[in-house]
């Protein structure tokens, strides 16, 4: 074979997956709901089921067809942005502003349907929605975690936190503008509270250098909200920076095996300044940061879920369509064990997702039961995605029948809003009054 035939055998299209394996269904034709066994529906309000019905529609007729492509290529896909914006959750609990003002539930229902299609786009909206402009909305809370109501006076501080809200939370809320959150540093991770970017006040603002890691949506984010330690009081605060700040630098970690959409940056801080409008009053210390994080972990919790319906429905489908030895796959008793044994995960994970909403709303939920619901969530969603792995074969390694793409996108999530092991400290401290995120000091090493 001379050297240009070789070059164009190679150069050859892959076939249509629907062509290569017309025996099942890809994902970019997404699977009908059937993993709410327990019927869920039941304990959600007729708005919340609104939100459910209207968020899945648009995430399996907009979102399935092209998020493999996306996911192949490690880029985000801006065209369904409008579309994200339309659906009007971004911005969550947060009543006025030009957002929803859903209920907890609700809005963790609403990312779990995005999350059942696109672990990515869940990501995309919890840190624009859940972190950013909920920092932004100034959360109070107090020692039972409950969103407490801004009273508005006519003392300057009030005056600010307002204009701050006006200013930003509109255009973020129809997603016309894009956030970010920044904590986690290179040489901090579970140990945020010792992160080392500093912020020094000067004249008329404060200067921010340092440096932030894992910042997703940082790469192409308008509004950054940064966390930098008070250099003359040693207290974490809370800054809004602007994506055209001189000295400010972010640029796309690659080579991601998850979540490969979401757009992940290191960001630089060289000099940067901020406006003193543009401190974040609500954020004085790092208990300020940890409650903001207590409540994304409602959030997260539901992710997984989302992940695992996503990952039995198309299992359900394809293995009623997939036959060997002449008979569907779903005929054969180890296959139909391991079926159940994934909707099973899933009812559980569902109610520990809905019983966490409710302790919220009712202003009972601490912070041991949001680290409690994430960790175990997402481990029992790690057993699903692995069953579901199994249960397509070879093509459970490709990302055309969403389970390779959602094993791989679980990863992190596994990982983000704390470790499973940092969330099940967290708990372990709640439960038993005694930290142990520190290891015992080393004793001296004796001589004899």
């Amino acid at each position: 074979m001379s050297k240009e035939a070789k070059s164009s055998y190679f150069d050859l299209p892959a076939l249509d997956v629907s062509v290569a394996f017309p025996q099942a269904t890809p994902a970019s034709v997404f699977p009908k709901c059937t993993s709410d066994y327990y019927q869920l529906d039941d304990l959600l309000t007729s708005e919340e089921r609104a939100i459910r019905l209207k968020v899945r529609e648009c995430m399996e007729k907009e979102i399935a067809p092209i998020m493999t492509k996306y996911w192949e290529k490690a880029e985000f896909p801006f065209e369904v942005i409008p579309k994200l914006g339309a659906l009007h959750i971004s911005g969550g609990t947060i009543k006025g502003y030009g957002c929803p003002g859903l209920s907890v539930t609700g809005s963790a229902i609403a990312l779990a349907e995005i999350a059942r299609v696109d672990a990515s786009c869940s990501t995309f909206i919890l840190v624009h929605s859940s972190l950013a402009m909920l920092t932004i909305d100034v959360i109070v809370l107090n020692n039972d975690i409950q969103l407490l109501i801004h009273r508005f006076s006519f003392n300057n501080r009030t005056i600010g936190i307002r204009n701050a809200k006006e200013k930003y939370l509109p255009p973020l809320a129809e997603l016309s503008s894009i956030s970010c959150w920044g904590l986690t540093e290179p040489d901090y991770g579970s140990d945020a509270s010792a992160l080392r970017t500093t912020a020094t006040k000067v004249e008329g603002g404060w200067i921010l250098e340092g440096q932030k890691r894992w910042i997703g949506n940082s790469t192409f984010a308008d509004v950054l909200v940064i966390f930098a330690r008070n250099t003359a009081t040693n207290q974490i605060n809370g800054f809004i920076v602007q994506k055209d700040a001189p000295g400010l630098q972010s640029t796309k970690i690659e080579n991601k095996i998850g979540l490969r959409m979401v757009q992940n940056g290191d960001i630089l801080f060289k000099k940067v300044f901020v406006p003193d409008e543009d401190r974040l009053p609500g954020v004085n210390s790092f208990k300020d940061t940890s409650k903001v994080l207590a409540v994304s972990r409602v959030m997260v919790a539901w992710m997984p879920i989302g992940i695992a319906m996503g990952v039995y429905d198309m299992c359900h489908r394809y293995l009623k369509e997939r036959k060997q030895f002449r008979a569907p796959l779903a005929a054969f008793q180890l296959n139909q064990q391991k079926l159940v044994q994934m909707l099973g995960n899933i009812q559980a994970m569902l109610l520990v997702g809905w019983r966490l909403c409710k302790l919220y709303e009712s202003g009972k939920m601490t912070p041991g039961q949001a680290s409690l619901g994430k960790s175990w969530n997402t481990l029992r969603a790690r057993e699903t995605v692995s069953l579901g792995r199994e249960l397509l074969g070879g093509n459970g390694i490709l990302a055309d029948f969403l389970v390779a793409k959602a094993f791989c996108d679980l990863e992190p999530i596994y990982t983000f809003e704390g470790t499973y092991d940092i969330n099940t400290l967290v708990t372990g401290r709640e439960i038993t009054g005694l930290p142990s995120f520190k290891p015992a000091p080393l004793r001296p090493q004796s001589r004899l």
